[in-house]
């Protein structure tokens, strides 16, 4: 799929490379490389899946930027979502003295990761909405635009090849909580100079029309509040700002003092409040550990947890596990979020738990207590029709999402085989000469964080991790004669996740299985790994006939 772009034969080419929110929802990391100079846009992170037990978070393998460090000239931030940002702990060590740019919101989210984890090498850097920096080739200007959190930018990436937009996560809000409206005079003025490719946005390429106002959420809080006399619990992300602001609003029509519980829900409302970009009268706002201390009529408590995360605010209230606050009859809960696409269950167990304990719940099905930040069909084409692109590279979705945006942007002019459908991991090289092609795939996997483990964890241990937790495990203490090999005694057959009852014929014929696999050990007599692999086979080949299940088996020999 080529395609001419015009000029000379001569020069660098420009490749666009995503590592990671193509083809997925998290972990948007997409990089742009010119001669000696790479720029990143975003580093975030994505939950596991369901498969992925014991893993905390997935971030982007950055193998390709590892091999070309010395070209890695700064990381742009969008905004300052998880799944934009929260993987730049992980990857900043990797790259000392790389400067980051983000907006002050994002500046002072980050700067708290930053101290947690001691990543005192990469400066941290302003490019505010309007403002120009100069990297390398390229210069990189921020442009307004609306999302779920202050702040949010698109990024105009200007190379000597053409203009590259990446709209970051985008809505067009007419009527933003922060009255400060997307830049479409910027968007069009990009337009009119020639955008020679755009990165789109494309989580709600399956939705027609509009995605409606974030103003829409605050109506719908004060509609659940009115008239209510128990108290409301609000569970929405910590980093969606405009939306606690409009709890502190809502509460305050009601004559309702705020708790706000969740570390992280707590921390940002702070940094957020010093920052400007959180309001709220001083005698608005209750201490955690003075919630019982007001009626409840009075007391509007604002959490994390959205998500059904087990350890996060909500998911402890519902299991009556919560130091400060354990739901009950009278309260109303609003789940103001809609699952993350992998977290449906999560959220659901939390619902269900919320009922149980006999609150009323106002959730994502029900009633329209949250909004999405990110723009439908509709929007999807104005921005198109704005920044009129040559080339299109559909991001931030899962695959049906960007080919349903694909099918948007031929509808409003764009050429199809200017329009690129891609995974992680798949260039696009623009030539100097005129052309535009994918280039060969590169290392795009996941990267695993596993407690403090980033990365040790692997297929292997995730295969076995599956293995354990579907089938169970067969633990096999067999002591034999050190010279001869010879069984001394009866083998120790341990199970977990298998059966549960030490006397179950299945254990004792296992135990002979075990005896009869080892019993002529030939002229190897003293080789354990033999012995081992003997054990092993023999005793997985009889559990699988026997049950068609295939526990681990692990086999100990003890030499006496």
């Amino acid at each position: 799929m080529a395609a001419m772009i015009g000029g000379g034969v001569d020069g660098p080419s420009l490749r666009i490379l995503p590592l990671g929110g193509v083809g997925e929802i998290g972990k948007n990391m997409t990089l742009f490389e010119y001669g000696d100079d790479i720029v990143v846009i975003d580093c975030g992170l994505k939950f596991p899946d369901e498969e992925m037990f014991g893993i905390d978070l997935v971030v982007p393998d950055v193998t390709y930027l590892r091999q070309r460090r010395d070209k890695v000239r700064a990381f742009l931030i969008t905004h300052a979502h998880e799944d934009h940002v929260g993987g730049l702990p992980y990857v900043l060590p990797e790259f000392p003295g790389v400067p980051v740019y983000a907006s002050t919101l994002a500046r002072g989210l980050l700067g708290v990761k930053i101290k947690e984890h001691k990543l005192y090498d990469n400066p941290l850097h302003a490019l505010e909405p309007g403002q120009e920096v100069r990297i390398g080739a390229m210069s990189a200007t921020g442009f307004r635009i609306g999302h779920s959190i202050p702040d949010a930018m698109g990024i105009a990436l200007r190379t000597p090849l053409g203009t590259i937009v990446h709209t970051g996560d985008f809505k067009f809000d007419h009527t933003p909580v922060d009255a400060k409206p997307s830049d479409f005079h910027v968007l069009a003025r990009l337009g009119e100079e020639g955008v020679l490719c755009l990165l789109s946005d494309s989580t709600r390429a399956e939705n027609p029309g509009y995605t409606p106002s974030e103003r829409t959420v605050g109506e719908a809080f004060r509609e659940i509040m009115e008239g209510l006399e128990g108290r409301v619990i609000v569970a929405t992300f910590a980093s969606n700002i405009a939306r606690v602001q409009q709890v502190f609003d809502a509460a305050s029509t009601f004559g309702r003092k705020v708790a706000v519980i969740g570390r992280s829900m707590e921390q940002n409302t702070r940094i957020a409040s010093e920052l400007g970009y959180l309001h709220y009268p001083a005698d608005g706002v209750v201490s955690k550990d003075r919630i019982r201390d007001v009626p409840d009529g009075q007391l509007c408590i604002a959490t994390t947890g959205a998500q059904g995360e087990p350890m996060a605010g909500l998911a402890r209230m519902a299991n009556r596990d919560h130091r400060w606050v354990e739901v009950g009859p009278g309260d109303t809960v609003i789940v103001s979020a809609s699952p993350i696409p992998g977290n449906e269950e999560y959220v659901a167990r939390t619902i269900d738990n919320l009922f149980k304990n006999g609150a009323n719940v106002y959730y994502h099905t029900i009633k329209r207590a949250h909004v999405s930040g990110h723009g439908s069909q509709e929007e999807l084409k104005l921005m198109l029709n704005l920044t009129r692109p040559k080339y299109f590279i559909p991001v931030h979705g899962e695959f049906r999402m960007l080919v349903q945006h694909g099918r948007v942007a031929a509808e409003t002019g764009v050429e199809p085989e200017n329009i690129f459908i891609i995974e992680n991991g798949q260039p696009i090289d623009f030539q100097s000469n005129g052309t535009a092609r994918r280039g060969p795939s590169v290392e795009a996997g996941y990267v695993l964080v596993d407690g403090l483990s980033v990365g040790e964890v692997g297929d292997v241990v995730l295969r076995d991790r599956r293995a354990l937790a579907s089938d169970g495990m067969f633990l096999v203490v067999v002591t034999v004669d050190r010279q001869t090999g010879n069984m001394v005694r009866r083998p120790e057959i341990v199970t977990h996740g298998f059966v549960t009852d030490a006397s179950d014929p299945l254990i004792a014929a296992a135990a002979d299985r075990i005896a009869r696999s080892i019993e002529n050990p030939g002229d190897h007599i003293s080789e354990i790994g033999l012995l081992k692999t003997q054990i092993k086979e023999g005793l997985s080949q009889y559990l699988y006939e026997q049950t068609r299940r295939r526990p681990m088996v692990f086999p100990v020999i003890v030499e006496v």
